[in-house]
């Protein structure tokens, strides 16, 4: 994993969510348009570093935690404050959409 990034799995999921804004980016390795946002999910992860934990989730590995959550579509971007969900994005995203984002998160 890139720097700033927590790879997540079934078994630290409960863990790693549980505390502060956390951006968790749903893919797998077959996935293009997953492959088409990394850059910028690691760019966001070094920018927004303490301020919000960046974190991946490879569904091909972890399908417990992608059904639970009705992952449908990859990419997803799944954001958690405290661990309960607060919102979502679908799909390869432009770098200012998600930046707008998580601004709005963290100054709510």
């Amino acid at each position: 994993m890139a720097e700033g990034i927590v790879e997540v799995t079934s078994s630290t999921w409960d863990r790693e969510i549980s505390q502060g804004l956390v951006m968790v980016d749903f893919w797998a390795v077959w996935c293009g348009p997953c492959r088409m946002i990394a850059p910028t999910v690691e760019e966001l992860a070094k920018e927004y570093s303490g301020k919000v934990k960046v974190a991946k989730l490879n569904t091909d590995e972890n399908p417990d935690i992608a059904s639970r959550y009705k992952i449908m579509g990859i990419p997803t971007i799944i954001f958690f404050k405290d661990g309960q969900k607060v919102d979502q994005i679908v799909g390869a995203v432009p770098k200012p959409q998600l930046k707008a984002k998580i601004d709005s998160l963290l100054t709510s």
